[in-house]
């Protein structure tokens, strides 16, 4: 079988991705073969192109985590799966393409009222913010947490997650074009990200204690927020978008910059202070594959509305799509169309 794919052979810069087109062997015994009809575009995959992402190869790799299609091949073993069915998926990098194979444990049905578009956008994005709040997080009825990039795929997942926990969410914006689908969403307050941060922070939390924070961003912010968690809180960071580049490759010398400027946690501080830091990618968790299915199937119980499509390109303009979601400006999904 012939397949269209996006490969990049070292990693680098966002012009070494190329599409080309390639063989795709059969489905070995415990894998189907999906048609891919969209993929969710995640900060993982700029930071992959770039060459700043460790769990991703350096040379001949397809990028891509999440994806959403039709199987039309099985192999023997598979059972539960028929050829025709929808579902959605990730995979460990090779998303971005018309056509894969992939053990069928890592895929599930997409519920009945969604199209394509929202079956690539919602198993990253829901794992992550159900691990970062529950397992890491701990969080409890009507304790307040913050998170950061409130209207990005993972914070707004993040706070349907919490607001079913009867938690107080307060979340943070990097423009004020961004509050009111923050406030659309239900947030309890919402901050623009500015030098005053601390002191609006502290306005919003209206003498509350800060339990948790889910941190996407670090530098600055992060140092702030920490600062300001209360006696037992969790600070959850995920990523590191402050490292990310508008440009097609990477200013080293920034990222040098930003690098020496990451805070830094002294562990008798940590104690001192009775706060914890903690930190996952949730890349490493993919080989722990009843773990992630069992959070998913707890996420499903919540019944949480379908994920938000920021914007959608055709396969063509994948590149298009990553300097997009680069740029910072989108809400909710950045997706891309399987090639018709």
């Amino acid at each position: 079988m012939i397949r269209t794919t996006y490969r990049l052979s070292r990693a680098g810069s966002l012009h070494r991705l190329r599409m080309m087109d390639e063989e795709l062997a059969p489905p070995q015994d415990n894998e189907v073969t999906v048609e891919v009809r969209a993929i969710g575009l995640n900060f993982a995959d700029v930071f992959a192109v770039l060459g700043l992402y460790r769990a991703a190869p350096k040379t001949d790799c397809i990028p891509g985590i999440e994806f959403s299609g039709v199987v039309i091949d099985r192999g023997t073993y598979v059972t539960g799966i028929q050829i025709g069915d929808r579902v959605m998926g990730s995979i460990r990098f090779g998303a971005y393409t018309t056509t894969l194979n992939i053990d069928q444990r890592y895929v599930t049905p997409i519920p009945e009222a969604w199209g394509f578009e929202e079956g690539a956008s919602f198993i990253v994005q829901a794992l992550t913010a159900y691990y970062a709040l529950v397992p890491l997080g701990n969080l409890k009825p009507h304790q307040t947490v913050l998170i950061h990039s409130a209207v990005g795929g993972v914070g707004l997942y993040a706070n349907r997650i919490a607001k079913r926990m009867s938690a107080f969410t307060i979340g943070t914006v990097g423009s004020s074009g961004k509050l009111a689908l923050a406030r659309e969403e239900g947030y309890d307050a919402v901050l623009v990200r500015r030098r005053s941060f601390p002191r609006d922070l502290l306005s919003a939390l209206e003498g509350r204690s800060l339990d948790l924070v889910l941190d996407s961003i670090g530098g600055r912010i992060q140092r702030q927020s920490f600062e300001i968690l209360a006696e037992t809180g969790r600070l959850v960071a995920y990523g590191l978008s402050e490292f990310g580049s508008r440009r097609p490759t990477p200013n080293y010398l920034r990222l040098a910059w930003r690098y020496f400027r990451i805070p830094r946690y002294h562990t008798l501080s940590l104690i001192e202070w009775n706060r914890s830091l903690l930190g996952f990618n949730l890349i490493w968790l993919y080989d722990r594959v009843d773990v992630l299915r069992a959070m998913l199937e707890e996420i499903q119980s919540l019944h949480l509305p379908k994920p938000r499509i920021g914007a959608v390109y055709p396969f063509a303009r994948m590149k298009e799509a990553l300097r997009t979601l680069q740029s910072g400006t989108t809400t909710g999904k950045v997706v891309v169309r399987g090639r018709e």
